[in-house]
């Protein structure tokens, strides 16, 4: 589940899920301006990890900007697999699928997400909404949109910020359900990446048959190449329907589907 478009709408059904089953907790109490805002950052979030890989299409997602921070990404993300791996984890160049993929790094995006969030007085959303609008829509659109095509994006970004914003009060977004917004979408990618051939080490450091990299994935069986049929035809829509799915049952819970009201989207209710 590696290409852009499942990663994407990975993230949305992992937002979707987490308000609809947190029907006790803040999080899934949300004014339906804020869920749209935790949407845009999850499904954002969930192409946060392959910053890493400086080839990456969502490493060009902004430029130069981007194209760096993935540099700083990658040499980092090597360094600390270099510094942490045993005897038996292997002797790999470059940092793709390291620090990144791992829930370290899900848990230290969301707290500094809500560390951000939670210092400024509102200057920060904007900032974080463009920038993770502008990784979804890499990642949704990388097939229509040219690989080096910054300004595309930007604009595109940019316009999707500013009708969600302008659309938010921004006070009812807090920076709590920002952050567990940007975790949950990381959370989704690995859980991802973690079905393809290659697994995903998510569980560093916990060394796990003595090694601290240990490839999380199913049986072989159960898993897939990355952009192979299997994700391309059946996963890939599935995932589509439930997300929308997921995520109309949360606005109805909210009460921004007036029309579905008195229509039961979970049967069992």
């Amino acid at each position: 589940m590696a290409t852009g478009p499942t990663h994407a709408m990975s993230g949305l059904a992992a937002w979707g899920a987490l308000t609809v089953l947190a029907s006790h907790h803040p999080v899934g109490n949300l004014t339906p301006q804020a869920w749209f805002v935790g949407a845009a950052l999850a499904s954002g979030a969930a192409l946060l990890p392959d910053l890493d890989h400086p080839e990456s299409t969502v490493s060009s997602t902004f430029g130069s900007v981007t194209l760096a921070l993935s540099s700083v990404l990658n040499a980092i993300s090597h360094g600390v697999y270099r510094i942490s791996r045993t005897k038996r984890d292997p002797n790999r160049d470059g940092g793709h699928r390291g620090l990144t993929h791992t829930l370290v790094f899900a848990v230290l995006a969301a707290v500094v997400t809500t560390a951000v969030v939670q210092t400024s007085k509102s200057w920060a959303l904007p900032i974080l909404m463009f920038f993770f609008c502008g990784l979804a829509v890499r990642g949704l659109m990388h097939e229509w949109s040219p690989k080096h095509d910054a300004v595309w994006i930007a604009v595109t970004s940019l316009a999707l910020t500013i009708a969600c914003l302008k659309w938010t009060d921004q006070s009812a977004t807090t920076a709590a359900t920002c952050g567990v917004a940007v975790g949950i979408g990381c959370i989704a990618h690995y859980l991802g990446d973690a079905i393809t051939e290659q697994g995903c080490p998510m569980l560093w450091p916990v060394p796990i048959a003595w090694r601290t990299w240990y490839p999380v994935a199913p049986p072989k069986i159960f898993r897939m190449r990355t952009g192979g049929k299997v994700e391309l035809v059946l996963l890939a829509p599935v995932l589509t329907v439930v997300a929308i799915w997921l995520s109309a049952i949360a606005l109805q819970r909210a009460g921004a589907l007036p029309m579905l009201n008195g229509v039961r989207l979970i049967p069992w209710t």
